[in-house]
């Protein structure tokens, strides 16, 4: 594959950056890079990282793999597992941006989830990008320039990304990883071209399986307290996807963790250690919290392609099917629902998710979710 081939569906974004890191071209200090989820954002963050730093452009694969490894010395990479980014993570960053390149072009710092960042972080951030060192390129990622600070928006160069078609996306799967076409379309098609979730529920059955619960959860309910049912059934579903996300990464982390620290394997850890694996421990309960809210995201986006799918149908449109596999229930409930109840779900998803996004515990979200589903708001009037 070619350096740029990753990127999918993106030649417009991929045309500017490779101008941008050609060797003859002073590049704007600080680029923000906006789409929706699963564009790919950081990954073009990251491969747009490797073209300024490599000094020939024969080079930018080698240098790709020690970015996207972390291992680089001449890029710094924030993200985050928890639900924001706190200040003292950009307070830390921000003096190695005033380190000069050791090896490449460039010195590149890479916010992946800018939108993340609390307002006391985008203003420390803020100060950073006012003073630019002369070979330090920022990179920041997010869904849309609304989730930034206006003063940040204005001193950095916009790059919106769009959505790729499923077909893209699949062609990219069979040829990167081997996916059979036939497969990697169906996941493409329900993940809505998100690429990292289309890879996943191409790869892993009970991804697969647990999403088609999900859908099917939904269209079994018709009383308030089938949705009551199903709220509590998702949260376990939504629980089970973080776990199996998390877990094995958890155990990863803990096991390298007390190797570094002298530890050895089914040793008790010393009491001058335990700060430390405490910490440790910390951090991965507020990444499992993030992945517990991040489940329910997922969750809401499947619900939200459902009920696109019922109000497409029910207004006779003939676009294709997101869940072509419900396709019979689906037309049944756009027959028994008017279009406007169908929106009113719809906008009841979003207000969820923004209920969800200010800390809302998640269960509450998907019961009252649930309840507007089951009933039909005009009945109530």
């Amino acid at each position: 594959m070619e350096f740029w081939d990753e990127i999918v569906g993106q030649p417009a974004a991929v045309g500017v950056l490779e101008r941008a890191a050609a060797p003859e071209v002073v590049p704007a200090h600080a680029w923000l890079i906006t789409g929706p989820p699963g564009s790919g954002r950081s990954n073009l963050a990251l491969r747009f990282a490797a073209a300024l730093i490599a000094r020939d452009p024969a080079d930018r694969d080698h240098v790709y793999a020690q970015v996207a490894a972390r291992t680089h010395p001449d890029v710094a990479v924030l993200s985050t597992e928890r639900v924001i980014i706190p200040i003292e993570d950009v307070r830390k960053l921000i003096p190695t941006a005033y380190y000069s390149p050791s090896e490449g072009r460039f010195r590149v710092i890479v916010i992946e989830d800018a939108d993340r960042m609390s307002e006391h972080a985008s203003n420390v951030l803020l100060k950073a990008l006012e003073e630019p060192p002369e070979r330090t390129v920022w990179v920041l990622c997010a869904p849309s320039e609304a989730d930034l600070l206006p003063t940040i928006r204005s001193r950095a160069r916009s790059l919106r990304l769009v959505t790729p078609q499923p077909e893209q996306v699949a062609h990219m799967l069979q040829a990167r990883d081997g996916i059979p076409f036939e497969a990697a379309e169906r996941a493409a098609r329900l993940a809505q071209s998100h690429i990292g979730m289309a890879r996943r529920l191409a790869t892993d059955a009970e991804a697969l399986a647990r999403r088609t619960s999900t859908i099917e959860l939904a269209l079994g309910v018709s009383t308030l307290g089938e949705g009551m049912g199903a709220a509590g059934a998702l949260l376990k579903v939504a629980d089970a996807d973080a776990k199996a996300l998390t877990e094995s990464l958890d155990e990863r982390e803990r096991e390298e963790a007390l190797r570094n620290l002298g530890v050895a394997p089914g040793a008790a850890v010393p009491p001058q250690l335990r700060a430390q694996v405490r910490a440790l421990e910390e951090d991965q309960k507020r990444r499992a919290t993030r992945g517990l809210r991040d489940g329910i995201d997922r969750i809401l986006t499947d619900l939200l392609s459902l009920y696109r799918d019922v109000l497409l149908a029910g207004m006779g449109s003939g676009s294709d099917l997101i869940n072509a596999e419900h396709a019979p229930a689906i037309a049944e409930l756009a027959e028994r629902w008017s279009v406007a109840r169908t929106l009113g779900v719809v906008a009841g998803i979003e207000q969820a998710r923004d209920r969800l996004a200010r800390g809302v515990t998640p269960g509450l979200v998907l019961e009252a979710l649930f309840a507007r589903i089951a009933v039909d708001i005009e009945d109530l009037r």
